[in-house]
């Protein structure tokens, strides 16, 4: 088994049909891709507190990987290892963007947060593990390019799910041959909902491997963690996404599972719960505006123990 390093001077700010591959892997072959991301920034930010004159690319992410076996209609089952952070993140408020940029206000505000063995010093009195996720992971989109920071696309991007973390299972579209998996925006901890748009952001390295589940046409993608399935809705406005992350969930049911539509409709009103993703929107937002949320990141999940 081998562990291929590509390095965050392969990052670029966007998933692309046409963008040329960095490494082919063969899907189910047992090698690792260490994918390792840019947090350049928030350094810069911390330096200039200067957002318009940013040169560091926002969100850039390590990549395409092409995998070999992966064809249009298949889904990409991405397994997430582990993820190796760095000694340094970020707290940041960009203005304008986010739960609370009213009260942070028209400034950029910066802080570094030191990662070491004793935690994430997230403040001088609180020290917090680390729970090390991906923000942004995705295949390329069937045509085009799709960006990295907002809206979250049914081919992934940047959703901000907590559960994109060692352990997870991340199941993605595949649009284009070879599915071109890129992957960046590693986060030390966030919280649900990511009031901030911005978490604690850190440079890391994530640690993945690939296989195909071939046939499976996914419209949103799904993510298996140890003790339960999660399916992302995407929608505009906020009911939609609802709606459209339970219909996944009760098909994922009834055709995957062979429960009764009616058990599985009695099953998703006891059990089948439902929360706000990451901030991201899931509609292009207005170009004047461009870190104003459309639509929304829903995320609906049923425990494993009761698929049985």
């Amino acid at each position: 088994m081998t562990e291929h390093f590509l390095s965050k001077a392969l990052g670029r700010p966007g998933f692309a049909a046409d963008a040329e591959p960095v490494l082919r892997v063969r899907a189910g072959d047992g090698d690792t891709i260490a994918f390792e991301t840019d947090e350049a920034v928030y350094a810069e930010l911390h330096e200039t507190h200067d957002l318009a004159g940013l040169r560091a690319p926002i969100n850039p992410v390590t990549g395409p990987v092409f995998v070999e076996g992966a064809h249009p209609g298949d889904a990409l089952k991405v397994v997430i290892h582990e993820i190796r952070l760095k000694d340094r993140g970020w707290s940041v408020s960009l203005p304008g963007t986010g739960a609370l940029a009213g009260p942070m206000g028209d400034e950029v505000f910066t802080r570094r947060v030191p990662i070491d063995e004793a935690g994430v010093h997230v403040t001088d009195r609180h020290v917090l593990a680390p729970r090390p996720m991906i923000g942004c992971i995705g295949t390329a989109p069937a045509a085009g390019a799709s960006s990295t920071i907002m809206p979250a696309h049914p081919h992934g991007g940047n959703m901000d799910v907590t559960e994109a973390r060692p352990g997870s299972v991340v199941y993605l579209p595949v649009q284009v041959e070879g599915a071109l998996l890129s992957v960046g925006d590693v986060h030390a901890i966030m919280a649900e909902g990511e009031s901030s748009f911005v978490a604690i952001e850190a440079e890391g390295v994530a640690v993945v491997s690939v296989d195909v589940v071939p046939g499976l046409r996914l419209r949103a993608p799904r993510i298996e963690t140890e003790d339960e399935w999660i399916f992302v809705g995407l929608g505009d406005p906020v009911q939609e996404s609802i709606r459209r992350g339970y219909e996944d969930l009760f098909a994922f049911l009834v055709d995957e599972h062979g429960f009764t539509r009616a058990d599985a409709y009695a099953l998703l009103s006891a059990a089948g719960h439902s929360r706000l993703g990451g901030p991201t929107g899931s509609s292009d937002p207005d170009p004047l505006h461009p870190f104003a949320a459309v639509g929304a990141v829903t995320l609906h999940s049923i425990a494993k123990s009761l698929l049985h």
